[in-house]
């Protein structure tokens, strides 16, 4: 039997925090889990931003624990409508509704904010013994026998497996020679959250617009988060504007059905880009999250693609320890590897295909999207696959997905 070293994570948001956390379960505290982040040393987290949390990523949280802390501030999503028209439309048709639970009691997703998610994980992950280190990964000398990682603090940890989740400009992925391929959108992403004076009732609403999605998404109390997608140049713009004129830019899209409205923080705005790491593996290193794969928020799976990286990698590094087999073997990277990898090109064909439908200002394009819209919401075992996709409960699923312990 081989003889296990420890893990080392190199990046301290969710992804890394969540696999942590599942690592600690299904392994025990006689394998050492380390997580190194800078990020680590700001507490609490200044994260403005809020994220949906689709169901079957909501079960991976119950199952390593860190959802009770965060259950009360969690926003269920319970209804969703999808719109398609110009910005000067007197009116926005409905064309597709989507209401109803995944299960009895559970709503498809939750939006919650991201740094009470991630001061949760944090203070979870403390609480089981993670070694949480404020530092970077600062190099790492791969072999066959195990990856001896040096952090920016000096100190060399001997591990069997390095996992690179520090984000979609991963130094560690760029060390190990992996190159990715994709392509930057003539688009940026404005993040904002909004209050209003009428409550939402937890209906989360997205505008297809020529320029791209303008999603309204719920938060608790009477307040939402959008995700406001132009063109770079007009973001550029919009976000420079004075709060009077950002203000008028928001109302014509935000529109009165919620009664009077105020940006509650300073908008900013995300350059939008996709792209896939040529392997998701190397000699003892595995990329999840952001570091393997960047898409297009049209469908709000961003984060949950990396949970679920975190999900697939965590069960087969668990029943390799269970076999006795090395931890960061080819064979354990490789089922790894497998597992992820076409569902990743896949829903990158998707959202790519849906924001070539969607913005744009073609009228024959958007007949067309609005019949397709139109027949979906008519057929209703189409429409519950739909949910159950985007809630993340179709294919091949993680057994934390499911919400069974490791």
């Amino acid at each position: 039997m081989p003889v296990q070293g420890s893990i080392v994570i190199g990046g301290g948001a969710f992804a890394g925090l969540a696999l942590a956390l599942a690592l600690r379960q299904g392994l025990g505290p006689e394998i050492p889990v380390i997580v190194a982040d800078p990020a680590l040393a700001t507490r609490p987290s200044r994260d403005p931003r809020a994220t949906a949390i689709v169901a079957a990523c909501r079960r991976l949280f119950e199952a390593i624990g860190a959802w009770d802390a965060v259950r009360g501030e969690a926003q269920p999503i319970l209804d969703m409508v999808v719109t398609d028209s110009k910005l000067e439309d007197a009116t926005r048709p409905v064309f597709l509704n989507f209401a109803g639970d995944v299960a009895p009691g559970e709503p498809f997703a939750h939006m919650i904010e991201n740094r009470r998610l991630i001061d949760a994980l944090v203070v979870r992950a403390e609480a089981e013994g993670i070694d949480l280190r404020a530092t970077t990964v600062a190099s790492y000398d791969a072999r066959p026998e195990g990856v001896d990682v040096t952090l920016g603090d000096g100190s060399v940890i001997a591990a069997s497996l390095l996992v690179a989740a520090d984000g979609a400009r991963s130094k560690l992925r760029e060390r190990a020679g992996i190159v990715t391929h994709g392509w930057e959108y003539d688009q940026s992403g404005i993040v904002v959250t909004v209050g209003h004076e009428r409550d939402h009732d937890g209906r989360a609403e997205e505008h297809f617009l020529p320029a791209g999605p303008f999603a309204i998404l719920p938060l608790s109390g009477k307040r939402s988060s959008l995700v406001w997608t132009e063109r770079r140049s007009e973001a550029a713009r919009i976000i420079a504007l004075s709060d009077e004129e950002f203000h008028g830019e928001l109302e014509r899209r935000f529109g009165l059905h919620l009664g009077e409205i105020k940006a509650l923080d300073k908008p900013r705005a995300f350059p939008l880009s996709y792209f896939v790491a040529r392997s998701f593996i190397a000699e003892r290193l595995a990329l999840v999250g952001d570091s393997a794969h960047v898409i297009h928020p049209i469908a709000g799976q961003g984060l949950n693609m990396g949970l679920k990286d975190v999900a697939a990698l965590a069960e087969v590094v668990v029943d390799a320890a269970r076999l006795g087999m090395d931890l960061g073997g080819a064979d354990v990277l490789e089922r790894y590897q497998r597992w992820r990898r076409f569902d990743t090109m896949a829903m990158g064909v998707a959202t790519n295909s849906l924001n070539f439908l969607f913005s744009n200002q073609s009228t024959l394009l958007r007949t067309v999207r609005d019949i397709g819209l139109g027949l979906v919401d008519r057929a209703p075992p189409l429409k519950n696959l739909f949910i159950r996709q985007a809630a993340g409960l179709t294919g091949e699923i993680p057994r934390l997905l499911k919400g069974e312990a490791l």
